[in-house]
């Protein structure tokens, strides 16, 4: 499979502390994430640096429990976090070793929070396979 390297970026009129717990706090997340699964997203696990966490939601089309597993490689309170993506969830069961995972793993997400006054920029830099490249 072809990854590629995708970036965005957004200042949000925030300082970072505030941006950052809205982001990787467990009721907020939820929140955010509402409009990459509108079914409901969360995470199981934690942000500390060399931590594994689940990132979960329902299956659009069976209602299955499926998602990423993932590590955190590291993790730069309110400046940066590096997620390790290592394989995917798929009704309930962890897949890390399939051929189909070994193709596009390990996949970075990672997030730079700049602070800017009282304003964040915050910078994703994210591995994608291209087919996915339209999703993101």
């Amino acid at each position: 499979m072809s990854m590629e390297q995708l970036r965005f970026s957004i200042v949000i009129n925030q300082p970072r502390e505030k941006v950052w717990d809205v982001m990787l706090g467990d009721a907020t997340y939820r929140e955010w994430t509402q409009l990459f699964n509108p079914g409901g997203s969360y995470y199981e696990g934690n942000w500390e640096e060399g931590s594994k966490i689940l990132f979960l939601g329902p299956d659009r089309a069976t209602g299955a429990i499926g998602g990423m597993v993932s590590r955190i490689k590291e993790n730069r309170k309110y400046e940066f976090i590096s997620i390790e993506h290592l394989g995917f969830v798929k009704d309930g069961v962890e897949d890390t070793t399939s051929d189909e995972v070994k193709k596009w793993t390990p996949a970075f997400e990672n997030y730079t929070f700049n602070a800017m006054g009282n304003s964040t920029e915050v910078v994703v830099d994210i591995q994608v396979d291209a087919s996915h490249k339209g999703m993101f």
